[in-house]
């Protein structure tokens, strides 16, 4: 019985302090980093307009932040590869271009917010967010992961956001500004952190 409980006090120590190993790659470069205790990996994928321009970064993100999904905001798209074991963020996040789900969501093209966007994948949500940076009204498709924590929008002033499911749920009203200022800033942002 000692025996029993000494093994299992040894395995608690080896064990409550392992950080993960992950993969780390950001603007071109990539390298292998022990992540601080309370991260996990992350693979983001990032595409621009008419997908010509996308770029995939790798690196630790908080736990309590961390989801698998993605977000569409027409000319924009995010996609999202948490995971929790060594090296794990090796795959990239998936393409968030996948064929249509059948779920549509409006979403802004200038000034222009009734646009109707075809959703895909994982992307069962609709989603609005306002806020004060960069003064922006976002709209789009995004997956239920990201609704449910928050979850890569953590640490961004969107302001009030709101997800909502079920065809064309989150409103055509137009905005003033274009939202590429905002998807420029997230990117940044995730680039940055």
């Amino acid at each position: 019985m000692d025996l029993q409980i000494s093994v299992f006090l040894l395995f608690i120590l080896f064990t409550a302090g392992h950080s993960l190993n992950c993969n780390v790659c950001l603007l071109g470069s990539c390298a292998q980093k022990t992540c601080s205790s309370g991260e996990n990996c992350l693979s983001l994928l990032y595409a621009g307009p008419n997908d010509i321009s996308s770029a995939t970064t790798k690196l630790c993100f908080p736990a309590s932040n961390c989801t698998t999904g993605s977000l569409n905001i027409g000319s924009f798209k995010f996609s999202s590869y948490c995971c929790n074991t060594d090296l794990c963020n090796s795959q990239d996040a998936s393409d968030p271009s996948n064929p249509p789900n059948g779920n549509k969501c409006y979403y802004c093209d200038g000034q222009n917010c009734s646009k109707v966007l075809s959703c895909s994948g994982s992307q069962d949500r609709c989603i609005k967010a306002t806020g004060t940076l960069a003064n922006q009204t976002l709209k789009g498709c995004v997956s239920k992961s990201y609704c449910d924590g928050a979850a890569l929008l953590s640490g961004v002033d969107v302001g009030n956001f709101t997800c909502c499911s079920g065809n064309l749920c989150n409103g055509s009203q137009s905005v003033t500004q274009s939202v590429l200022i905002l998807c420029g800033s997230l990117l940044s942002y995730f680039l940055m952190h």
